[in-house]
């Protein structure tokens, strides 16, 4: 068996905290990574001890579900709960990340951003990266299995 690369490795995990998403529209998982070391994970959902979209349906304003905090958001605000610097980190994202989590990648330091799906690339977004010097580079991901799953079982 072949070994997997060091982005599968990390968009892996991304799509496994994308488990945990409560979001009922989209779910995505988000890995901060510095020196091939995981330091936060998140995944989009509501607040802690909120309600959440698959319990009380989407709270929707102009198209955007505002009872969420998107998956790069939490990590990011994991790493600033519990004091860890992400200056010069990358950030592994399931899905190419919004404008306003673009704005708080790059201010965060993080110096490149991995995503598996292109989802509303929006122009902007992709304008702040490359002003900011941020690389960011689509990666596939492996198929999750679990154990006991072979690879007919997917």
């Amino acid at each position: 068996m072949e070994r997997i690369s060091w982005n599968e490795y990390f968009m892996a995990q991304s799509h496994l905290l994308a488990l945990r998403s409560t979001c009922t529209r989209l779910t995505v998982g988000a890995t901060i990574v510095r020196e091939k070391r995981i330091i936060a994970g998140g995944y989009n959902g509501s607040i802690a001890g909120g309600e959440h979209c698959i319990d009380e349906g989407c709270y929707v304003i102009d198209h955007h579900c505002i009872r969420t905090i998107h998956a790069e958001m939490n990590a990011l605000l994991q790493c600033a709960k519990f004091g860890v610097p992400t200056e010069g980190a990358e950030i592994y994202v399931t899905h190419f990340p919004c404008l306003q989590c673009c704005k708080a990648i790059i201010q965060a330091g993080i110096k490149t951003v991995y995503y598996a799906e292109v989802y509303k690339n929006h122009p902007y977004a992709v304008e702040l990266f490359r002003k900011a010097g941020v690389k960011v580079e689509q990666v596939e991901s492996p198929p999750l299995m679990f154990p006991g799953q072979n690879a007919e079982q997917q």
